[in-house]
């Protein structure tokens, strides 16, 4: 009981330590929670303003904490003078400002087609924050392991997985704890109490849990042995047996089904495995197969031995048929961001294995610096991920286009002949990622409307293709989702529109309406027991029409069945129904219809919603 009292008092001792060892990391990170706290106070209608004001500030914090703790652990673990400690805070303080200004001035939407009515934080400017924020990180545990002779990278890491683990441990314990008290005092005394309370209670954890990560490092003075290092780093025998006996039979097991995948793919050619799925995969085994290798470094038996011998070597031989898939999908599809991610994962993998089968242990720092370096290039201009991809579809759509005679001289001419299907399929493809990049600089011949299926039509001469769709692993869904086309609808004629909402905000009872023959009472019955909609009419309480959507479903079907689950914009003529009845002319105006087939559970399930329906009587 003294040990677990003394461990507890260790930890909070260790968070009110860390204001004094850590104050500008310390301070960005109660920053961060204090502007928490007053986007929770807000109601949203009130703190949308401030929203993009209030992202510059998280953001800034958020960097300011980790490049903090980087340039202070730097600071006391190579001079440990006032001097170097006061100059690190500063130049954290310095980081805030500077990432607050750069944001707020320059990190906001360019392009002129933003959702809201305020400014946003772009998500390059995002994606610039979050490389900063992982070199952050990386150079803290680079730094962390100072002086060489007492520790190193892999003890690095490993103890600041650990100070995190058990700051996160505390901070789930404090949550659920003080969320609990404030359950039973909301069932009991105070039956009013704002829900925001729970959303304080989770900031306040949030901020102890990185107090108590900070905290749990030792003192990182230069000159000052600190006995708390050796206990931090020493990995306990759970987590040998978890990464020795648990993680590396897993790794190795995955190896074998990748290197299987490899011989498959000499014997068959690449088939057609999913590129993304691909490189889902690749990512797992790339990043979990380097950051397993690191933690094992210096554990001593035979399998971690295997493994660490083992894992660079089939890296390499699984990498090069990576690279072969990578080939393919260009040649298909030419680089987009998917296969921009896959290009730098791939480059990180193939020199993290050539490095650590040439280096071994001292690979680490060399993989910390190519990793860095992939991240800086991701974000940087003219060759980062949101500007490259952007270009090479650029040049595949124009290229795509000139041969089909529909881009001559900067300028657009619709198709005379419809183009082949293959060649429909990827000028649809190349349209789709460069109308929905943000911030891309496009050529003055790309109208950004070209997204839309009528304009799309107009300009090219010929309607939007998608490929067909073959599942390719359990649990894979295809079907059909169209949406009503954006414009006016003409009603010139009909005296009532009925719509959506005056069933659902009654519960489904029907709108009744009152004409010159008899009062008519309107039912959009769709109560789950079937998932496809009936629209009922009664005139004074006679049913003069009750007719199901399955016509419509049918048509729907025939015209866009593509196979696939991507939206597709429809025209008027396609998402509207005419019904007649001996009183009633009725218009049915359809928003948008669902159709999804799971063929492995052998279910299909429709979703539907009317836009609006219109009625007129006939005398």
């Amino acid at each position: 009981m003294n040990y677990i009292m003394e461990s507890v008092s260790r930890v909070w001792q260790g968070a009110a330590d860390s204001f004094r060892k850590f104050p500008v990391s310390i301070g960005s990170a109660l920053a961060f929670a204090v502007v928490t706290v007053i986007r929770i106070y807000l109601e949203w209608p009130y703190q949308e303003p401030y929203n993009f004001l209030f992202n510059c500030l998280h953001w800034s914090f958020a960097l300011g904490a980790l490049f903090s703790l980087a340039a202070i652990t730097l600071a006391q673990s190579r001079f440990n003078t006032k001097k170097a400690f006061w100059t690190a805070n500063l130049l954290g303080l310095v980081v805030i400002g500077l990432t607050f200004l750069l944001l707020y001035f320059f990190g906001s939407h360019s392009s002129g087609d933003e959702v809201t009515r305020y400014n946003a934080v772009s998500v390059l400017s995002s994606a610039r924050v979050i490389a900063a924020m992982l070199i952050s990180i990386l150079a803290f545990m680079v730094v962390a392991r100072y002086p060489k002779e007492d520790s190193n990278f892999s003890r690095s890491l490993f103890m600041t997985h650990k100070a995190f683990l058990v700051a996160l441990f505390y901070g789930l314990v404090i949550m659920a704890g003080a969320s609990g008290v404030a359950g039973a005092f909301q069932a009991l005394l105070y039956n009013d109490m704002s829900e925001k309370v729970y959303m304080y209670i989770g900031t306040i954890a949030g901020f102890l849990v990185y107090t108590f990560f900070v905290g749990y490092f030792p003192d990182f003075r230069k000159g000052e042995h600190h006995p708390k290092r050796e206990i931090a780093e020493k990995q306990p025998r759970f987590i040998e047996i978890l990464f020795v006996y648990i993680m590396i039979p897993i790794m190795i097991a995955l190896t074998f089904v990748l290197l299987a995948w490899a011989g498959k793919t000499i014997l068959a050619g690449m088939g057609e495995a999913s590129f993304i799925r691909l490189s889902g995969i690749a990512t797992a085994y790339a990043i979990v197969g380097i950051w397993l290798h690191i933690m094992v470094t210096e554990n001593h038996t035979a399998l971690a031995k295997f493994y660490r011998t083992m894992y660079p070597v089939a890296a390499l031989v699984i990498l090069a048929f990576e690279a072969w898939a990578l080939v393919v999908q260009l040649n298909a599809s030419g680089l987009k961001t998917v296969e921009y991610s896959f290009s730098l994962l791939f480059l990180l993998t193939a020199s993290a294995a050539v490095l650590l089968i040439l280096l071994k242990a001292k690979a680490h720092l060399p993989i910390v610096a190519v990793t860095c370096a992939l991240a800086v290039f991701a974000v940087l201009p003219a060759v980062g991920y949101y500007t490259l991809p952007v270009t090479a579809q650029v040049d595949r759509l124009e290229r795509l286009l000139t041969s089909q005679n529909i881009l001559d001289e900067n300028q657009l001419i619709p198709a005379t002949t419809e183009p082949e299907e293959e060649v429909r399929i990827a000028i649809t493809d190349a349209v789709e990622f460069l109308a929905y990049s943000e911030n891309a600089k496009l050529p003055d011949w790309f109208d950004q409307d070209l997204v839309q299926s009528d304009v799309f039509l107009d300009k090219l001469g010929f309607e939007k293709t998608w490929p067909k769709f073959e599942p390719d692993g359990p649990g894979q869904t295809m079907g059909i989702s169209v949406y009503l086309e954006s414009g006016p609808v003409p009603i010139s004629g009909y005296q009532w529109a009925i719509n959506s909402d005056s069933f659902y905000r009654d519960n489904g009872k029907p709108v009744t309406v009152e004409g010159e023959q008899g009062t008519y009472r309107v039912h959009w019955i769709h109560d789950g027991k079937s998932s496809i909609p009936v629209l009922k009419i009664e005139m004074d309480d006679v049913v003069i029409l009750e007719k199901d959507m399955n016509e419509f479903l049918d048509h729907i079907t025939e015209k866009y069945s593509s196979g696939t689950n991507l939206p597709v914009e429809a025209p008027l003529e396609d998402m509207s129904l005419e019904l007649d009845t001996t009183n009633l002319s009725i218009l049915v105006v359809m928003a948008n219809v669902e159709i999804h087939v799971n063929p492995t559970a052998d279910k299909i399930d429709y979703w539907m919603s009317f836009k609006a329906i219109y009625m007129k009587e006939t005398l």
